[in-house]
C-alpha cells in the first residue's frame, strides 16, 4: 500500500501512512478537532486509525473509526481532517480520499460473506453529494450510505495505489 499526501503550499506528493492509533496520538477537541476521540477510543470493537506523513509520523492529519458489526460487515463510525486540512487552506490534499480508501481496503480483509468489500457509513446530510460525485459513494436511504466493491477498489487505486 501506498499512500500519499499532496502538500497544497509545496504541491508535492509526500509519502505518508496509515496506522492503528496509540492513546498518546489521540488528537483532541481542545486543539479543534470535532469529535470527542478519547472518548471514542474506549468504545469495545472500534479501531482508529491515523494518517500521517513519514516525514512528520507524530502528527496526526486525519482520524478514522471502524467496526465490525455482527462479524462480517465493516462500519464506518467516524472519519475527520485535522483543522489544518479543511477549506481552502488546507495543508494537505488527499487525507479524506486516502483513509475512505484504506477503510475499503479493510471491508475487503474483515467483510464476510455478501458484506465482504462493501463499506457502509452514515453522512451528515451535507457530505451526501460529496461522497457520492467525488468518491463513489452509493446512497442509501436518509442519512446510510456504502462503498461497493468496484467503488472500493477504485478508491484503493487512486488513493492507496493497489489493484486487489
Amino acid at each position: 500500500m501506498k499512500v500519499y499526501l499532496l502538500n497544497t503550499v509545496t504541491e508535492n506528493e509526500e509519502p505518508a501512512k496509515i496506522a492503528r492509533i496509540q492513546k498518546k496520538e489521540i488528537p483532541l477537541k481542545k486543539n479543534g478537532w470535532n469529535f470527542n476521540w478519547k472518548e471514542l477510543y474506549k468504545i469495545e470493537g472500534a479501531v482508529l486509525y491515523k494518517i500521517s506523513t513519514n516525514q512528520s509520523p507524530s502528527k496526526v492529519e486525519g482520524v478514522l473509526m471502524l467496526t465490525l458489526f455482527n462479524d462480517e460487515m465493516v462500519f464506518m463510525n467516524n472519519i475527520e481532517l485535522a483543522p489544518h486540512n479543511i477549506g481552502m487552506k488546507k495543508v494537505y490534499d488527499y487525507v479524506a480520499g486516502s483513509l475512505l480508501a484504506f477503510a475499503c481496503q479493510q471491508s475487503f480483509e474483515l467483510g464476510r460473506g455478501s458484506y465482504q468489500g462493501f463499506l457502509s457509513f452514515d453522512s451528515k446530510t451535507e457530505l451526501i453529494e460529496l461522497y457520492q460525485n467525488k468518491y463513489g459513494a452509493t446512497w442509501a436511504m436518509g442519512h446510510k450510505m456504502y462503498f461497493d466493491p468496484v467503488a472500493g477498489k477504485k478508491l484503493m487505486k487512486a488513493y492507496l495505489g493497489t489493484n486487489k
